[in-house]
């Protein structure tokens, strides 16, 4: 299932419970297309980034090289940096303020931002449009590209922007119509025959010009989350009793956004063959696998052993890409 997604999306995220192996499970999807000849970036979305550690080299904002085969294949990962995609963000939009307003408020402006700076939303509204840009840039670079997402409940509310930033945009939109109508009949009244030469005029439209830029960008990461035949989502799990019921809870959630669910990975189940302790919790395993095919009956699901030693590295990780198969 999962390595049939990733061949033939453009776009696949991956998500689940904290510390079920979202990001090796990425990691080992990455490689294996890589080695199929396709240029895939591999995005890290969680704040308390993994990918890195996992391939044991300094991965940041930008794309860096993790893997190439000498063809046409090449696996290359970006950390989403939060505070440089928030400072970003906020010098993006002071610097649009500033534009707009008359000096003597500019002050005001940047006292603004400080306040912004630590509102809540402003994360994940930077988060979101660091997202829409590396899809944007990536489309001509790469074949596909694979988010390893924060922990559930976080990339369930990160999925749900796009629609909710584009509504409020269109309402920001609707409010400047009625301003600049506004602006023109007083501009009218001042005995202004050319309305479209006047600073107001020119402020006006390039207000209008952001605003539309903004929301076009979040229709088109809507779009193209809800497209099942571009992108779609898997969820990685455990199977224990907490990550089982968080899963169920994820994939009704991302249904109801109207994304993709391709399916599920149970990942790290116990051998059955090395000892007492390990057979007795595989059995437990078993128990909470039937509970996750009762609650979701129709979901596909692929499973993963769990594998000696450190999940470190292209040699790890190429062994878990076997498994995958």
């Amino acid at each position: 299932m999962l390595l049939d997604l990733a061949s033939s999306r453009r776009v696949l995220f991956i998500g689940g419970k904290g510390g079920v192996g979202k990001t090796s499970v990425a990691s080992a999807t990455a490689l294996h297309e890589a080695k199929a000849g396709r240029r895939v970036l591999l995005v890290s979305t969680d704040p308390a980034h993994n990918l890195g550690h996992l391939w044991g080299r300094t991965v940041g904002d930008e794309p860096m090289l993790l893997a190439d085969d000498g063809g046409s294949g090449v696996l290359a990962g970006i950390e989403i940096d939060p505070g440089a995609t928030i400072e970003g963000h906020l010098t993006q939009v002071g610097r649009t303020l500033r534009d707009f307003m008359p000096e003597h408020l500019h002050k005001q402006v940047d006292a603004h931002l400080d306040l912004a700076r630590q509102s809540p939303g402003t994360h994940e509204s930077a988060i979101l449009e660091r997202i829409a840009e590396v899809v944007e840039l990536a489309e001509r670079d790469y074949d596909l590209i694979i988010f390893d997402t924060a922990p559930s409940g976080h990339t369930a509310r990160l999925l749900a922007l796009p629609e909710i930033m584009s509504a409020w945009t269109s309402g920001l939109l609707a409010r400047r119509t009625k301003a600049e109508r506004y602006g023109a009949a007083v501009r009218a009244l001042d005995g202004d025959d050319d309305p479209t030469s006047s600073a107001g005029a020119n402020r006006d439209r390039r207000i209008r010009q952001v605003l539309t830029q903004r929301k076009l960008k979040f229709e088109s990461l809507r779009a193209l989350v809800t497209d099942p035949k571009q992108c779609s989502f898997v969820i990685v799990l455990t199977a224990e009793r907490l990550p089982v019921l968080e899963s169920a809870e994820l994939y009704g959630e991302l249904l109801r956004l109207g994304v993709d669910v391709g399916g599920l990975v149970v990942n790290r189940l116990a051998p059955t063959n090395q000892g007492d302790f390990l057979a007795a919790r595989r059995n437990q395993e078993e128990k909470h696998l039937v509970e996750l095919t009762e609650k979701l009956p129709s979901a596909e699901v692929d499973t993963l052993p769990m594998l000696p030693g450190d999940l470190v590295g292209e040699e790890a990780l190429s062994r878990l890409t076997a498994a995958l198969r």
